[in-house]
């Protein structure tokens, strides 16, 4: 029977609800992120058959840990109780591929949708939240249509189509609270920025894997997109930053005296 997500869970993962698409939908490349070469549309080998990951509190240690960064934002649940009426790739195995490609095209909403939920909090003015609302509306439309209606939807063109309203809200939050530097698409691969000064600092699509941002202030900067992957935030003020997502902070490296929002949770993994 179709389910309808319950409030405040449409956005998260909720495991319980999904059948694992997102163990067997991507592929993986063997890296320091996944043990394994996996190609697409194959169960991982760690999927039971619960469809729940026999690995899953030892992800980390056993070479997994970009399962442990992954993040839907609620489209596995989407795609398996409303898309396909609760059914799971297992149980319609001639829909199984055609529900792959959805999952990835609902993930891509999903996030958008994330991007426009967080807006709405940074929003305080009627018009823009007004905006904001439709624009959100829009996008949830889209996620109700059929199989075919989200294939045959132009994912880049919606993106597009909102991502001049998110960047008008990023601006409009940044605006005043710091230097501001534009580092949208940079590549700071392992960059040297202990210290650095980078508060609403625009870091749109960054790509900061390895950097070294130790005791950064970071406070309001725009996070959408970035890679952190292995940054080390020891120390780092992340208070107020903008569009920052709890598998960010998985994938990087902090530790108790790295500042953050009350709305996020340190991850377990963090030096203590």
């Amino acid at each position: 029977m179709t389910e309808t997500p319950p409030p405040g869970s449409a956005l998260r993962a909720d495991c319980e609800r999904c059948a694992g698409l997102c163990c067997v939908a991507p592929a993986f490349a063997a890296s320091a992120d996944f043990a394994i070469d996996k190609p697409g549309g194959q169960p991982c080998p760690n999927l039971q058959p619960d469809q729940r990951c026999g690995i899953h509190d030892d992800l980390r240690a056993s070479g997994f840990s970009g399962c442990v960064v992954f993040e839907c934002f609620g489209a596995g649940q989407r795609v398996t109780q409303i898309t396909f009426g609760g059914r799971g790739w297992a149980d319609a195995p001639d829909q199984a591929t055609r529900m792959f490609a959805v999952f990835g095209v609902m993930r891509a909403l999903h996030q958008l949708l994330w991007l426009l939920n967080e807006a709405l909090g940074l929003a305080d003015d009627e018009p823009r939240r007004a905006a904001l609302e439709r624009a959100f509306a829009a996008v949830e439309r889209e996620t109700l249509g059929d199989a075919e209606a989200l294939l045959s939807l132009d994912v880049g063109a919606t993106m597009g189509r909102f991502n001049p309203l998110l960047q008008r809200v990023s601006e409009d939050a940044r605006a005043g609270r710091g230097p501001g530097e534009d580092h949208r698409g940079a590549q700071l691969f392992g960059a040297a920025l202990q210290g650095a000064d980078l508060r609403a600092a625009n870091l749109r699509g960054a790509l900061l894997i390895g950097a070294d941002l130790r005791g950064a202030d970071l406070r309001s900067a725009d996070f959408t997109g970035a890679d952190l992957r292995g940054a080390d935030l020891r120390g780092a003020d992340l208070r107020g930053a903008i569009f920052l997502s709890s598998s960010q902070l998985e994938a990087a490296l902090g530790d108790r005296e790295t500042q953050l929002a009350t709305s996020l949770f340190r991850p377990n993994h963090w030096v203590s």
